[in-house]
């Protein structure tokens, strides 16, 4: 059960996470969704699928959204009840900063849990199936060529087609374009369909001509039917195994960097009490240079011990919060 005063400092610091979280999660959920539409410029995709896709996004959009909010929040509802003197006045009456702490810490160390099942548990498996379900996209759908735009490709071949036969599923007068680095390669089509055989991809062309333009010599000539291969073949799908997913060594790095950001919840709460327990009287700068510093320091010893989590991750969370303690035993208990 929580006391009143402990209540009263929740719900303030509620409001304020509310606020901020779903400001970062809209931000980062439009960066995704940009990443999800570019799927669209190779597979054919449905709107249901369109968020099935963010769904499966969502663990990634919480980790690098909640953690942040949790330390900026608390930090600025309790300068926001410094500034109007309320906490003072709660302290003054027998409310000790250490109960304050541990209720806050409390709160941090679950929700760093909570991430750290996030991180390890869930998003590898959602990386997983959105893997999984972009290549069976793939391996069931045709190429999506959108007539009349330019900058579409297929394989190594830029792809343009002037219209598409809704009936037959035809496309009208293709243009293949292909440079590399001696020359240059033209096909024009009257037309021509999409195959996929065994999850390969082929472009079908009628009637049409080819010019090889190279440095010196030009090759010309024209057929009857052309079939063109993407280079892409299907990747043989396997059963989802976390540690083994774990135990690659390209997997270092994310294991380093997700770990570190679930745990700043925990590594930063006595930053935020810190920061956020003032006198306003003697401190009305507020605690916006502290707050970008904290997140500064703590995010740039993430990517500098980022290829060595066995390393980077208890020398970055216990030098954190080391420093946190310090400076919370040194600015608010002995201050109240």
């Amino acid at each position: 059960m929580l006391n009143r005063v402990n209540k009263y400092f929740f719900t303030n610091f509620i409001d304020n996470l509310l606020s901020l979280f779903l400001t970062l999660f809209l931000i980062v959920s439009i960066v995704f969704f940009i990443n999800i539409a570019r799927i669209t410029s190779y597979v054919e995709i449905s709107f249901l699928e369109f968020i099935k896709l963010y769904s499966f996004l969502l663990p990634q959009i919480l980790l690098f959204t909640l953690p942040i909010s949790f330390f900026v929040s608390l930090t600025m509802s309790l300068f926001k009840l410094s500034r109007d003197n309320e906490s003072i006045v709660i302290f003054t009456l027998g409310k000790s900063p250490g109960e304050l702490s541990i209720f806050f810490g409390v709160i941090a160390g679950i929700l760093s849990l909570l991430m750290l099942l996030n991180a390890l548990v869930l998003m590898p498996y959602m990386q997983d199936q959105n893997a999984k379900f972009i290549e069976y996209k793939k391996t069931r759908f045709s190429l999506n060529i959108r007539p009349g735009e330019f900058g579409q490709k297929f394989g190594n071949w830029y792809i343009f087609a002037s219209d598409k036969n809704q009936a037959s599923l035809e496309y009208e007068n293709i243009v293949l374009y292909n440079p590399f680095i001696n020359g240059e390669r033209l096909i024009i089509s009257s037309g021509g369909h999409v195959e996929n055989k065994d999850g390969t991809l082929s472009l079908v062309l009628d009637k049409g001509s080819f010019y090889d333009i190279g440095q010196k010599n030009w090759q010309v000539g024209e057929f009857k039917n052309l079939i063109i291969s993407s280079t892409t073949k299907p990747e043989l799908l396997e059963d989802f195994d976390l540690i083994k997913y774990w135990s690659n060594p390209k997997k270092a790095r994310d294991l380093c960097i997700y770990t570190l950001i679930a745990l700043f919840p925990l590594a930063s709460v006595l930053f935020a009490l810190r920061f956020g327990l003032v006198v306003y009287r003697y401190e009305q700068r507020g605690p916006y240079a502290s707050v970008f510093l904290v997140l500064f320091a703590y995010f740039s010893g993430i990517l500098l011990f980022a290829r060595l989590p066995a390393v980077g991750i208890p020398l970055v969370f216990l030098a954190t919060f080391a420093s946190s303690f310090y400076f919370f035993k040194r600015g608010i208990l002995r201050r109240f």
